[in-house]
């Protein structure tokens, strides 16, 4: 009987170490390559303004291309396109679009374990307190990977409450 119980204390410790590293793997790398959430765009090799546009029609924010050659493929498979959102410059969203291959969510669920899945909108997802990865179909032959940080949307919000504040304490 003691033999059992420690043999499922350690399943248990080696599940939950498992998961967790995966996750950690996740606010550790922080975007994608080497673009990482919350940065300056400054600081991403190649973008180009594509259009300014207001988030939630009210933050004003900018969508940026990127193009590189560090970011045309990652190991054989081939990126379409890669896409930031940016808001006082810092990027809150990184939009990668790949060619459709299973071998894409193998390596991302190797690095950050298992996925939780939205039926709704048909996405895996890893989710940690800073940021989201969702990782769905663009389309018959395209998949696409969704970075999102929590962080920068947590300012827009702040900066909405801080312009309700300041309209209220001018009655």
């Amino acid at each position: 009987m003691l033999y059992k119980l420690r043999f499922l204390s350690l399943v248990f410790f080696g599940v939950s170490t498992c998961f967790g590293q995966g996750l950690s793997e996740l606010d550790k790398r922080n975007g994608f390559k080497d673009i990482k959430l919350g940065t300056s765009i400054d600081s991403v090799k190649g973008f180009k303004l594509k259009k300014e546009f207001k988030e939630r029609d009210e933050f004003p924010a900018k969508l940026y291309e990127v193009e590189n050659v560090d970011y045309e493929k990652i190991g054989e498979v081939k990126i379409y396109k890669v896409e930031l959102k940016t808001y006082k410059d810092l990027i809150y969203e990184i939009n990668v679009i790949t060619d459709k291959d299973e071998r894409l969510m193998k390596a991302l669920e190797s690095l950050y374990g298992k996925s939780d899945y939205d039926m709704k909108n048909e996405t895996y997802f890893w989710k940690t307190d800073n940021l989201i990865l969702k990782f769905s179909a663009e389309n018959k032959r395209q998949l696409r990977m969704l970075y999102i940080s929590y962080g920068v949307h947590k300012m827009m919000r702040d900066d909405k409450s801080k312009k309700v504040d300041d309209i209220a304490d001018d009655f």
